[in-house]
């Protein structure tokens, strides 16, 4: 038995309602005629349509998921922590504010099932032929992350550090000029 999307949640009708301009993601759901590719999956990817077990996630939003790691070029760990951060992902895979978002290692089997039954390229073949036919390109993205990172603690005070030229042509300099070069550098000021 297929894992059913939960049905809108209150959260899901409030974010329904804003006012957001069309974004890349809701042209390619438009875009896109759906059926075709999801018959290509189901040839291969069979898991949720017995009835022991959990059930297993619509392979359509498995294959979103697939697109959204490729475009952006991330990791199945990444793709799967920006899936659950990010609200534009999760409505782009078709999943709802109260779904789960499948883990790494199920869009990683997903992937794999596909490759196997060299399904893979047909898929991205179908897909990249849907948007040709529509006079649409599709470029790869970046997500720029920015990171803390911790370092060591600065020393406070204490520190001098003298800058000593010592080459020969110091001699001839002037003293006005042999006081400028040494000069007394604190950290931190």
């Amino acid at each position: 038995m297929k894992q059913k999307l939960s049905s809108p949640s209150f959260a899901d009708l409030s974010l329904g309602q804003r006012k957001v301009k069309q974004t890349f993601f809701s042209q390619i759901n438009t875009v896109i005629d759906w059926a075709p590719i999801r018959a290509i999956i189901e040839v291969a990817y069979t898991k949720g349509y017995k009835s022991t077990g959990r059930p297993g996630y619509d392979s359509l939003v498995l294959f979103k998921i697939e697109l959204l790691r490729t475009w952006y070029g991330l990791s199945d760990g990444e793709v799967e922590d920006q899936v659950n951060d990010r609200l534009s992902f999760s409505r782009f895979a078709g999943l709802g504010m109260e779904d789960i978002v499948p883990d790494s290692t199920t869009v990683c089997r997903f992937r794999n099932i596909l490759v196997e039954a060299d399904l893979y390229d047909t898929l991205l073949a179908e897909f990249n032929r849907q948007l040709e036919a529509k006079g649409i390109i599709v470029k790869r993205g970046a997500i720029v992350d920015a990171s803390i990172t911790n370092t060591p603690r600065r020393p406070h005070g204490g520190k001098s550090y003298e800058v000593v030229e010592d080459r020969k042509e110091d001699e001839h300099m002037e003293a006005s000029e042999k006081a400028m070069l040494k000069e007394v550098v604190k950290p931190n000021v």
